[in-house]
């Protein structure tokens, strides 16, 4: 970190310009953090925006990211969510609200409605948080800032059905990785500050947090 009279530099590329002979002047820069934030804009963020109004961030089709969730019964009660990744980095809680490419947190939908954010590859859901009946699990993408990422138009997720029977449980469901041509488009919301895999319905409890 540089500091110049008592001011903090840009987060930006930083210049250093040296006086050449004949007064040229030459200029370098590096990015700050690593060069892990760009300073060219990641995709492009479309008026489109999900049911809770989150904008739709467009990635090329190549290389975008994808997940895949897969649902299975616990014997113990509950069903345990699985959550496999391609072109996609799990971001650590707390980190900043900027999209970086390939990176950033999930959010958990039971039947469309928003059920926990997770910053790992697995999750537990609690019995009552799907009752009696046959239930779709989605699993969506997200940009740090909030963003959903996008691909031709719709948000990259995959979806998994369970069926829930008088027993409790009667079928578990598997989801595969999301085509982002046919993925469909769904529920979003803010960014969660609370931190990692908080559960954001009654129902189910948060794994810890992991994944790359």
């Amino acid at each position: 970190m540089s500091w110049t009279k008592g001011k903090r530099r840009p987060l930006a590329a930083l210049a250093v310009c040296v006086l050449l002979p004949l007064g040229a002047v030459a200029c370098t820069g590096s990015e700050a953090h690593g060069g892990a934030v760009s300073s060219s804009p990641v995709g492009k963020v479309l008026d489109e925006t999900d049911t809770t109004g989150r904008n739709l961030r467009e990635v090329p089709r190549k290389n975008a990211p994808e997940v895949a969730v897969e649902v299975t019964e616990d014997p113990a009660g509950g069903w345990d969510v699985r959550l496999a990744f391609r072109h996609f980095g799990i971001s650590e809680p707390g980190a900043r609200p900027v999209a970086v490419t390939g990176r950033g947190f999930v959010r958990l939908f039971v039947d469309g409605r928003r059920v926990a954010r997770l910053h790992g590859p697995t999750h537990h859901l609690g019995a009552g948080a799907v009752p009696h009946g046959t239930h779709q699990i989605t699993a969506r993408l997200y940009a740090d800032d909030g963003t959903v990422w996008a691909v031709r138009g719709k948000p990259v997720e995959s979806s998994a059905d369970i069926t829930v029977s008088d027993a409790e449980t009667d079928t578990a469901g598997t989801g595969t990785a999301a085509d982002p041509d046919t993925a469909g488009t769904g529920t979003a919301a803010d960014p969660d500050p609370t931190g990692t895999g908080t559960a954001e319905a009654p129902g189910g409890t948060a794994s810890p947090a992991g994944g790359a």
